[in-house]
């Protein structure tokens, strides 16, 4: 149980930065008891929880862009400018999700056994970590949401897919487009949430669906020990959204990506040395 919760918080704590939640998943599973991965299926229903906190936070803007969106397409009513943007929204966050959900099913069983090895996480960590820095700092801060186009979500939803690959982060991966596309940190970190929704959900409800048909591939936790994690990490993303858009207002991306750098390199040395296998 103390493993459980453990994962809750830090699934909670770490979907929403960019720093990704699945390596960190992967990681703490070596200094278990056990030292077992929790897996591809107990992280991808865990998430279920951090997007329940994204869809509670935003629920107003989530609305507005639904209605605006049904308005448009199948009761074509003539909407106002705020309108349009919002219906617009709705359409590239559709256009945006094609990639990782087409990619996602696709490759299901190569990203569940042969993507997390932890020579991989740790060098996509520092890879992506010098990636989102070099975005961070060169990039240009004047675009906002309603600047987004259809090529830039289709941009923003191929930098989503990457991070079907443990370590790249789906946060650090579309705020990383988004800050190369010119958006200011406070528009990409949003854009980056609402644009997480559908992948996310689809992928835990897909996963829950299994598990539920076989629990034996649940592999070290039951679906009650997995729900208890999920609930905690409703509570904690909830709160770890709030801080975030606050503390990107005024500050750079930069104490992640050092904490990147530094995670990868020393997860580099551990496996080198042979204080955890890959």
């Amino acid at each position: 149980m103390f493993e459980v919760i453990f994962l809750g918080i830090l699934q909670g704590l770490t979907e929403f930065l960019p720093i990704s939640s699945s390596a960190h998943q992967r990681i703490a599973g070596e200094f278990f008891s056990n030292a077992q991965d929790p897996g591809a299926r107990f992280t991808a229903i865990t998430q279920i929880g951090t997007e329940l906190a994204v869809l509670i936070f935003f629920r107003h803007d989530i609305k507005k862009i639904i209605v605006a969106w049904i308005r448009q397409t199948f009761m074509r009513a003539s909407l106002p400018s705020d309108e349009k943007l919002q219906a617009r929204m709705g359409w590239l966050i559709i256009v945006g999700s094609g990639p990782i959900v087409i990619l996602g099913y696709l490759g299901k069983d190569i990203i569940a056994n042969d993507l997390r090895s932890l020579w991989l996480i740790a060098s996509v960590m520092i890879i992506f970590g010098i990636i989102l820095g070099l975005a961070d700092h060169y990039g240009k801060k004047d675009r906002g949401l309603s600047d987004l186009k259809t090529s830039h979500g289709i941009l923003y939803g191929l930098a989503q897919a990457l991070a079907l690959v443990p370590g790249v982060s789906r946060s650090g991966a579309t705020i990383a487009m988004g800050r190369f596309l010119g958006y200011s940190r406070e528009a990409a970190l949003r854009y980056s949430f609402l644009l997480a929704l559908p992948a996310v959900f689809g992928s835990g409800l897909y996963e829950l669906k299994g598990a539920v048909g076989d629990s034996t591939e649940m592999q070290i936790f039951s679906l009650t020990q997995t729900f208890i994690a999920t609930c905690i990490a409703f509570v904690v993303g909830y709160a770890v959204i709030a801080w975030l858009l606050k503390f990107v207002q005024t500050k750079s991306f930069m104490p992640f990506i050092i904490y990147r750098l530094l995670l990868g390199s020393i997860l580099l040395v551990f496996l080198a040395t042979g204080v955890i296998n890959a």
